[in-house]
């Protein structure tokens, strides 16, 4: 599992949304390739458990009445170290030989796919960040839906306009669509449009998705716009990054 060190050009993407937001048409309806699914995947930073060796930390659950192996992978930095100090009060000799690794979402995925229909292989469970499963569900809600709960990762995207279009940012020469994995990023950048274009922000509307029905639907979708779509972390998460100590170029 390899760890990642630079994100200079995601955190660019965070610095360009206050460029000046613009409203795409509505999604049109090829798949993605596997290369491009991993090229969109790799500048997301994730976090796992790993033990002395580098090898992600197992813990075996019941599925089905038959144990599986498990591994966590967190979105959140502050989550995994979390994980790691409650580790610490249970099980103390495991704790000390264990570390938060950052890795690339594009690396989870890899090993998610190599482990697919083996008997022995890992699955991968991504933990969330409460706060934004709590924004998520809050969200679904004021929109009229009766939900109790948000299974896996929420992720938020904005639309609006005359055909309900997805909210885009400009990145070079190319339009895109930032999907937010956190609520308040994605209404940091809405503030400044409201600044730039209020009339058109007065109809932007947030939507909830989550990470693994985006990640299906790259895998599976015929929608060309999917090219668009651009995975945004945490701004703390590339912050956190930027205090480690670079890897060596090659």
């Amino acid at each position: 599992m390899k760890s990642l060190m630079r994100w200079g050009a995601v955190l660019g993407l965070v610095g360009s949304a206050l460029l000046g937001p613009t409203l795409s048409g509505n999604m049109q309806a090829l798949a993605l390739s596997e290369e491009q699914i991993m090229q969109k995947l790799r500048p997301v930073p994730v976090f796992t458990i790993t033990d002395a060796q580098g090898a992600p930390l197992i813990a075996s659950v019941a599925n089905g009445g038959k144990p599986s192996s498990v591994a966590g992978v967190f979105i959140s930095q502050q989550d995994a170290q979390a994980f790691v100090e409650q580790l610490k009060t249970k099980n103390p000799q495991l704790a000390q030989a264990v570390k938060v690794v950052p890795v690339s979402l594009a690396e989870v995925y890899k090993m998610d796919k190599a482990n697919e229909g083996k008997a022995e292989g890992v699955d991968f469970t991504y933990v969330p960040m409460k706060g934004q499963v709590d924004s998520a569900v809050a969200l679904l809600r004021q929109q009229g839906q009766q939900v109790n709960q948000f299974n896996g990762v929420p992720m938020f995207m904005a639309t609006g306009g005359p055909e309900n279009g997805y909210l885009t940012i400009q990145r070079g020469n190319e339009q895109v669509i930032p999907v937010f994995f956190k609520k308040e990023d994605l209404q940091a950048m809405l503030d400044k449009f409201k600044q730039q274009q209020p009339d058109l922000a007065a109809k932007v509307q947030i939507k909830v998705v989550n990470l693994e029905g985006v990640i299906d639907t790259l895998q599976k979708s015929n929608d060309q716009e999917l090219n668009q779509i651009v995975l945004v972390p945490p701004r703390e998460t590339l912050e956190f990054l930027r205090t480690l100590p670079q890897a060596p170029k090659p």
